[in-house]
């Protein structure tokens, strides 16, 4: 079930950009919520339509799974508001993942985007995905979606509520959702007291929604 209100009929038109009233609400309630709308990436060499169809939440200071856990820092800056705003961060010294920023400014919390269906400018997100099979891999994972959107540090802050057509990333109204769709889950990766929580959203039976791993602890070396 799907908790909150919606602020944004998704029947109206599917390329109406989404309210910044939209994100500025609780996370676990912005979270299922973006599934189905449209993410849209202008970048120089042509535009790029998703579908997203994979999300998790990350409540900031109250979330052992976040980011913004143990307070600001440079690195997280983005988190704490205002929101509507892009949360973009490097892992592992080799890629980017994309966060939309929820709930009040000066409140740390986020929504990861994690994976989706491109809709129109495959051939874009294929000259920067190579190496996928098909086009159901082409955002399948938070990697790979930033990776085929061309998604990187410079795009950190940009305001995805921005009403200019031409901007480098908005969300749009987008599909209207079915409920008996939504499923939820333990986040990918991670572990501890934040393993727990079921704040893993995607859309079943979805053949890009990528596959659930959970957190492998790093050993140590002898």
């Amino acid at each position: 079930m799907i908790t909150g209100g919606d602020r944004t009929r998704r029947n109206d038109d599917s390329h109406t950009p989404l309210h910044r009233s939209f994100f500025d609400r609780p996370v676990l309630e912005v979270a299922p919520e973006l599934l189905g709308r449209y993410l849209v990436r202008t970048a120089p060499d042509g535009r790029i339509v998703l579908r997203i169809t994979e999300v998790e939440a990350y409540a900031g200071e109250a979330d052992p799974g976040s980011h913004a856990y143990k307070g600001r820092t440079q690195r997280n800056a983005s988190m704490f508001g205002p929101p509507g705003h892009a949360y973009v961060y490097f892992i592992y010294g080799m890629w980017f993942s994309l966060n939309l920023v929820c709930g009040p400014e000066g409140h740390a919390s986020g929504v990861l985007l994690r994976a989706g269906e491109i809709l129109t400018g495959e051939e874009h997100a294929r000259k920067r995905r190579p190496k996928a099979r098909k086009d159901t891999e082409l955002a399948k994972g938070p990697a790979r979606l930033a990776t085929a959107l061309d998604v990187d540090r410079t795009l950190n802050g940009t305001d995805v509520c921005a009403p200019e057509e031409h901007a480098p990333l908005r969300i749009l109204t987008g599909e209207d959702l079915d409920p008996e769709r939504l499923r939820s889950g333990p986040r990918t990766g991670v572990g501890g007291a934040g393993a727990v929580h079921p704040w893993r959203y995607w859309l079943d039976q979805d053949p890009t929604v990528s596959p659930y791993r959970p957190h492998q602890p790093r050993r140590r070396q002898k």
